[in-house]
């Protein structure tokens, strides 16, 4: 591509390249597979949040033994920073 930015229907053709399906009926898109696009990742994540799209954190798995506590309780205190962004059915038609 040029130097421009994007068009809509560029950054729409990305999403839907990343996008995988879920069980909802909706897509989901790895933070990091849009990360690894380059520069562009604000107007991605703008386009994912226009379109119903939303940021999801890791769900805390919970653990067993004898530090599963203090494990799980620093799992709790990281950012609030989405691991992957999920669109609602027919978000990309």
């Amino acid at each position: 591509m040029d130097d421009e930015a994007p068009d809509d229907s560029a950054i729409q053709a990305t999403v839907a390249r990343l996008a995988r399906p879920i069980r909802t009926g909706g897509h989901a898109i790895q933070r990091a597979a849009i990360l690894a696009e380059g520069p562009d990742f604000g107007r991605i994540e703008a386009w994912i949040l226009e379109h119903g799209g939303a940021g999801e954190n890791s769900a805390v798995a919970a653990g067993g033994g004898l530090h599963a506590d203090r494990i799980n309780a620093n799992r709790r205190s990281t950012s609030a920073t989405p691991v992957r962004y999920v669109l609602p059915p027919g978000a990309l038609q």
